[in-house]
């Protein structure tokens, strides 16, 4: 070939090589909507000029997740008793199952809880100071096989972790359910209480992951079950009682303090539970709830959990829309600002700002982005199914949960919560790392992982009323998006084949 030739056919190549297109991504999209879609696989039609780019960053990566999912509670597993084997198996299909929520973290309470149909305790006789009588038969006709038949149904498993609101009544100094704190000599038979109930689950085929030391322990005003810990309290039960009876007998627990608000006391809390290094050996990590706020996740507080023990978990462990019966087969209530919590009357003047009335899709929405991104490896949701009033519960503190039911009629309503959360439970799987981004329209939030399988997932929440249309990025691949207004979204960017090169 002549050189002439040669320059020119370089310069040709050269120049296809410029103008060669960014590679289009292999992706499902599946959105929630205020218009009416739940879960449903769209098609990305925009039909306008991208006026956002969100650029997915797979070289910056931070915590690995967990898991999310919701709590096995007595009121949830009651109801879910009183209805017909159908309606049952497709509630728990629905949240377990391959075609459902796939739920991969859980909770339970230890003991009764305000979601129970009456105080109990698994150690009734008083000054049983080797627990003798100790019985979980309480828990065997609702709760456990409830656990089982989700276990049955859940092809990659799911783990639970376990929370007492109380030790039995003669164990502390107000012998009373709610309120007080745990005496000193019953330390040891407390710590024997939990290494009990691990074995009792596990003898019926159910294996406990993870256990919190006490629910809220700064207590609830003495409104249903509850004791209190001051964070040094917790640290001589945990250091010199709990981990060494679970060491000893064994329990490869992950043990995590605190268990309440965020906000400064988390602070407070981890500085206490880390800064003590006989404390910290026996902490798994650290659970948090969001009663504080439904609006404010806390970026600076979970920020600064996370750093005083970079290596240890930080997991939600309970949220629900507080204070407020159910709207029954209202899906446009469940985006409008109407939803208030406990904060909108009880809140002191100094705090009333963080309890907006605000739209229950974007709480779950919002908070479940806003922890992911500030190194939250699990979310947990209250209640998985309540009734029309938004019980049973003794203490007739009602509340919301993503599966209403009328136990009466039979009927059951999947609410549009029930969807939000399963855009991220379905599509984050456990062993997943979340990934960086950046995001140029502000009024957009979002959040991104990548899964065990090397998929991608993306979720994208929209508040604003108007659609947007997004340029979505990761590395040499492009896709254009468009959300609808009032609207979530998962974008599951799919690992290429060889067959796709």
């Amino acid at each position: 070939m002549k050189l002439h030739h040669l320059i020119h056919s370089s310069l040709i190549v050269l120049m296809m090589s410029a103008c060669t297109p960014k590679e289009k991504m292999q992706i499902s999209i599946f959105e929630t909507s205020a218009e009416g879609n739940q879960l449903s696989e769209i098609v990305a039609q925009p039909d306008a000029e991208s006026t956002a780019k969100l650029t997915i960053l797979p070289d910056s990566s931070y915590q690995t997740i967990t898991g999310f999912g919701g709590s096995f509670t007595e009121a949830s597993a009651y109801l879910l008793n009183q209805l017909s084997a159908e309606k049952r198996a497709g509630i728990l299909e629905a949240y377990f199952g391959q075609s459902g929520a796939r739920y991969s973290l859980t909770r339970t309470h230890i003991n009764s809880c305000d979601f129970s149909l009456g105080n109990y305790s698994y150690a009734p006789v008083d000054n049983d100071m080797n627990l003798e009588n100790f019985s979980i038969e309480e828990d065997k006709d609702d709760i456990i096989p409830m656990i089982k038949e989700a276990m049955a149904i859940s092809q990659d498993g799911f783990r639970i972790i376990s929370s007492p609101w109380t030790a039995p009544p003669w164990m502390k100094d107000n012998q009373d359910w709610k309120g007080g704190k745990l005496l000193p000599a019953y330390y040891d038979t407390w710590a024997l209480f939990f290494s009990k109930y691990l074995d009792a689950y596990q003898a019926e085929g159910i294996d406990i992951w993870g256990l919190t030391v006490e629910n809220e322990p700064l207590g609830n005003d003495s409104n249903w079950e509850s004791m209190h810990f001051s964070p040094e309290e917790m640290n001589e039960f945990v250091k010199n009682h709990l981990g060494p009876q679970l060491e000893k007998d064994g329990h490869n627990v992950v043990l995590m303090g605190y268990d309440q608000n965020r906000g400064m006391e988390l602070e407070e809390w981890v500085d206490a539970m880390y800064q003590d290094e006989d404390a910290a050996k026996f902490y798994g990590g650290t659970a948090v709830h969001w009663y504080e706020s439904t609006y404010d996740w806390f970026p600076k507080t979970l920020q600064y959990a996370h750093d005083i023990a970079p290596d240890k978990f930080l997991i939600h462990t309970e949220g629900c829309i507080d204070a407020q019966v159910p709207k029954w087969q209202d899906d446009a209530w469940y985006w409008s600002k109407e939803a208030t919590d406990w904060g909108w009357t009880w809140a002191p003047e100094d705090k009333k700002y963080l309890h907006p009335k605000y739209v229950p899709v974007y709480r779950y929405a919002r908070d479940i982005i806003g922890c992911l991104n500030n190194w939250v490896d699990g979310w947990v949701d209250w209640n998985m199914v309540l009734d029309r009033q938004g019980g049973p519960n003794w203490a007739n503190n009602w509340c919301i949960a993503p599966v209403i039911v009328d136990p009466d009629q039979d009927e059951v309503y999947f609410t549009p919560l029930y969807y939000t959360l399963s855009h991220f439970s379905r599509f984050i799987r456990p062993g997943a790392v979340r990934l960086g981004f950046s995001l140029s329209d502000d009024s957009l939030m979002a959040t991104a992982a990548k899964n065990p399988d090397g998929s991608i997932a993306v979720v994208i929440l929209n508040q604003g009323l108007e659609k947007k249309v997004i340029t979505l990025a990761t590395g040499k691949e492009t896709e254009t998006i468009a959300i609808s207004g009032q609207a979530i979204q998962t974008i599951m960017i799919n690992p290429k084949t060889a067959n796709d090169e």
